[in-house]
């Protein structure tokens, strides 16, 4: 196996990881009549209400643009990194059988 592909496929899983943990994390925020957490990077595409004024509450509100956005700026960055990585290595090998 070459090592260049070894490279692509470490790059691939650390990056999907790295989408995974982006999408699913979340960061709560504690406001002292309004707690809630924030789910999403670049955008925030998930807020759950945990508290208000009024009391505990249990509340969802989901943007699937948001959503849809962050999958397509996450995946479309490795899809760019792995085309110009194979651009690259095809690259050089035609460089190499000269």
């Amino acid at each position: 196996m070459d090592w260049r592909n070894i490279i692509l496929a470490m790059f691939m899983l650390l990056w999907s990881a790295a989408a995974t943990l982006s999408l699913t994390w979340g960061s709560e925020i504690i406001w002292p009549d309004y707690v809630h957490v924030n789910y999403g990077f670049p955008l925030t595409w998930g807020v759950h209400t945990l508290n208000t004024i009024h009391g505990p509450v249990d509340i969802w509100k989901v943007n699937l643009s948001a959503l849809f956005i962050d999958l397509v700026f996450w995946f479309a960055i490795m899809i760019l990194v792995i085309l110009v990585f194979v651009y690259l290595g095809e690259k050089t090998k035609a460089e190499e059988k000269r």
